[in-house]
């Protein structure tokens, strides 16, 4: 176990025989660090945080803590993270609001600086948070979706698995799984086809993931009756995710960027001539009745 002279560890924390903890560190008790973790300079890892194995938390990074409620009073959860995760500069993740509930992060996520996760959050695996990005309390991001710098999710969405969300996006309903959500707009704007080509996703399950989009979006329905529908038409495969996230919303969906109907006219304007500026000595030379009429 490497840790440094100026690190403060807790005899009450489970720290793995070859864990690194870097200077300045703060370790609290009841912390649990799995094998082969490492601990840069100035990280606070609070009392209630479980960490599993391989993590690497960088300068600044603060797990566990309360969560900021004005209702967090008194005793709360823990933090429970997975493996090969590496969280950057300065990002927090909160303790759950109640006790014997966790904040949860899955395995091989990269959150980025200033990345916030808040209370009762729960995070798959191989997801990314960009710089800057917030979750709200409660909220659920399913594994291999890629949220943006700027972000910020409302308490209670999801977002769901392989959906990108575009920069300085406000998502105030759930986002849909595999779409794209625009970040000028914060409006969805087709499937994540990038995203799903580069997970491996078959062309068949591509082209029925997109078939399912169409449908999702192609009119107004009441969620009960797109669940339905969800599970009648794609009974298997990527594609039944569709149904199991309705019936898990709580927030309705991010609506469809639809292109305009009408057609954009141009109009062209006419060139018109310009009148010559007067010369010095036709502005001298002005008429009396001129100077009359301006007196």
């Amino acid at each position: 176990m490497k840790i440094h002279p100026t690190a403060i560890v807790s005899d009450d924390a489970k720290i793995a025989p070859d864990v690194e903890i870097g200077p300045f560190c703060i370790i609290e008790s009841g912390v649990v660090l799995g094998t082969g973790t490492r601990i840069n300079a100035r990280a606070v890892i609070k009392t209630g945080v479980i960490l599993g194995e391989n993590n690497i938390i960088h300068e600044g990074v603060v797990l566990g803590g309360p969560p900021q409620h004005i209702c967090s009073e008194g005793e709360y959860g823990g933090v429970l993270i997975g493996n090969n995760n590496v969280i950057r500069e300065n990002s927090t993740v909160h303790c759950a609001m109640y006790p014997g509930k966790f904040t949860t992060v899955g395995d091989n996520n990269f959150m980025m600086v200033n990345a916030h996760i808040a209370h009762d959050c729960v995070v798959g695996n191989h997801v990314i948070l960009t710089n800057n990005a917030m979750l709200g309390g409660h909220v659920h991001v399913e594994d291999r979706a890629n949220i943006s710098g700027g972000v910020a999710v409302h308490q209670y969405c999801q977002v769901g698995m392989y959906a990108m969300v575009g920069g300085l996006s406000h998502i105030v309903q759930d986002v849909p799984p595999f779409v794209n959500v625009d970040g000028g707009t914060s409006l969805v704007v087709g499937v994540n086809l990038i995203g799903l080509r580069r997970g491996g996703v078959p062309s068949a399950e591509i082209k029925k993931i997109r078939e399912a989009y169409r449908l999702f979006y192609e009119e107004k329905r009441s969620m009960r009756e797109l669940e339905t529908l969800m599970r009648e038409k794609f009974p298997e495969g990527l594609a039944a995710h569709f149904a199991d996230f309705v019936a898990r919303s709580q927030r309705g969906f991010v609506p469809e960027r639809r292109a305009s109907s009408k057609p954009i006219k141009l109009v062209r304007v006419e060139e018109q001539e310009t009148p010559a500026a007067p010369t010095p000595q036709e502005a001298i030379d002005v008429p009396a009745q001129s100077i009359a009429a301006i007196g």
